[in-house]
C-alpha cells in the first residue's frame, strides 16, 4: 500500500502516467488507492453538460452544474449517481371549455390542481403538456385540452357549453352551462371532483336565458329572467393562486349569453380567473369574449342569434425552495423559490 502526502515527493509503490489530453493516470500496486485515513474530502471534477469529456471511459465521475447532481458514466451513457429528494409545489390549469353560439351556455373551466411539498427524484424527466383552448360557437362548444404534468398530475379539460333547448352541456374539469331554453331544462355539465364544478343548469322560464359554466372554486350560474330580457348565467369563480410570486385567479367559467331580444337582456359575467363574459344578440355590441390565455378561462356563451368565443389555453407553474436546480420552461425567482412556468408543451428535468 502507498501513501500519498501534500508536499511529499515519495510515490513509492504507485505509478503515474499523463497524456496529451491532461488525463492524469494512477494505479497501485495492489488496486487499491487508499484515503480512509483522511478527514477531509476528495474533490471531484465539476462542469456544465456541456463541458463533460467528449470521450469519456465507463466510470468516469463528476459534478454536473447544470443539474447540481453527481454522474457516472456507464460505458453508454450518463445516469445520475443516487441523490435525495427535494419538495416541489405545483399548479397545473387544464385549457377552458368553449362557449356554445348561437343562444348557448358558457364554457366550464379547465380542471385545476395544485399540491405542495411533493417529494422529486434529481435528473428525472417529466414531460409537460398544456392544454389547448376548447373551440368556441360550435353546438355544443368544444372542450379544453388536459394539461399533464408527467405521471405526477393530470388536469381535465374543460367542458363545452351546451346549446339551445338541448341537453348537451359537456362535463369535463369543470361542467359547461347549460344552454337557452323555451320547452325543456337544460342542465349543466358535470364537473371533476378535486378539480372543479358543475355548470349551471337553465330552468323553463321566459326570457330564455342560457347558464355560466363552472369554475374551479364554485358552480355556473343558471341563468334567469322572464319574458322580455333575460339573464344570463355568471361563469364559476376561479381559485387564487401565488405560485408564480403574485396572488392570481385561474379557472373561471364563462358567462352565460343573453336572453331574448325582444326587451333588455343581460349578458352574463365571466368567472373571475379567466372567463369569458357571455354575449348579447346578434346586432349588438356586445359579443362573447373568449377565455384568457393561459388561466383555462371557459369561454363566454353566444346570444340570441349571436356567436359563442373560445375558451382559454392551460398553464403549469412548479416551485421549489432555494437557487435553480431543475430545468424547463420560464424560469423566474421570487421570495426565495426558483419558479418554472409552462405556458406551452415541453420538459421539466428535476
Amino acid at each position: 500500500m502507498s501513501t500519498i502526502r501534500a508536499g511529499n515527493t515519495t510515490t513509492t509503490g504507485l505509478t503515474y502516467t499523463s497524456d496529451t489530453t491532461g488525463q492524469l493516470n494512477l494505479e497501485a500496486q495492489n488496486g487499491i488507492i487508499n484515503m480512509q485515513t483522511s478527514t477531509g474530502g476528495m474533490i471531484i471534477p465539476s462542469g456544465t453538460t456541456a463541458q463533460r469529456p467528449t470521450t469519456p471511459i465507463a466510470g468516469t465521475t463528476r459534478l454536473n452544474n447544470t443539474t447540481g447532481n453527481m454522474e457516472v458514466y456507464l460505458g453508454s451513457s450518463w445516469i445520475v449517481v443516487a441523490s435525495p429528494t427535494y419538495n416541489i409545489d405545483y399548479l397545473v390549469v387544464a385549457g377552458g371549455g368553449g362557449g356554445a353560439g348561437p343562444e348557448g351556455g358558457g364554457g366550464g373551466a379547465g380542471g385545476l390542481l395544485q399540491a405542495s411539498n411533493v417529494p422529486i427524484t434529481p435528473g428525472t424527466i417529466h414531460t409537460i403538456t398544456i392544454g389547448a383552448a376548447g373551440t368556441g360557437n360550435t353546438n355544443p362548444g368544444g372542450n379544453g385540452g388536459n394539461s399533464i404534468f408527467g405521471a405526477i398530475a393530470t388536469a381535465i379539460g374543460g367542458g363545452g357549453g351546451g346549446s339551445v333547448n338541448t341537453n348537451n352541456a359537456q362535463s369535463g374539469g369543470s361542467g359547461g352551462g347549460g344552454g337557452r331554453t323555451s320547452t325543456i331544462t337544460c342542465v349543466g355539465g358535470s364537473g371533476t371532483t378535486g378539480q372543479g364544478f358543475a355548470g349551471g343548469t337553465s330552468p323553463t322560464v321566459s326570457g330564455y336565458p342560457s347558464s355560466g359554466g363552472g369554475g374551479a372554486g364554485a358552480p355556473g350560474g343558471a341563468g334567469v329572467g322572464t319574458n322580455p330580457g333575460g339573464t344570463g348565467g355568471s361563469g364559476g369563480i376561479g381559485v387564487q393562486s401565488s405560485i408564480s410570486g403574485t396572488a392570481t385567479y385561474y379557472a373561471g367559467g364563462g358567462g352565460g349569453g343573453g336572453g331574448n331580444n325582444n326587451g333588455n337582456p343581460t349578458n352574463g359575467a365571466g368567472g373571475l380567473g379567466g372567463g369569458g363574459a357571455g354575449g348579447l344578440a346578434a346586432g349588438s355590441a356586445t359579443g362573447a369574449v373568449a377565455g384568457a390565455t393561459n388561466t383555462g378561462g371557459g369561454g363566454g356563451g353566444g346570444g340570441q342569434g349571436n356567436f359563442g368565443s373560445n375558451g382559454g389555453s392551460g398553464i403549469a407553474i412548479i416551485r421549489y425552495q432555494g437557487a435553480q436546480r431543475a430545468t424547463g420552461g420560464t424560469v423566474t425567482s421570487s421570495g426565495g423559490y426558483t419558479i418554472h412556468t409552462f405556458t406551452s408543451s415541453g420538459t421539466f428535468t428535476a
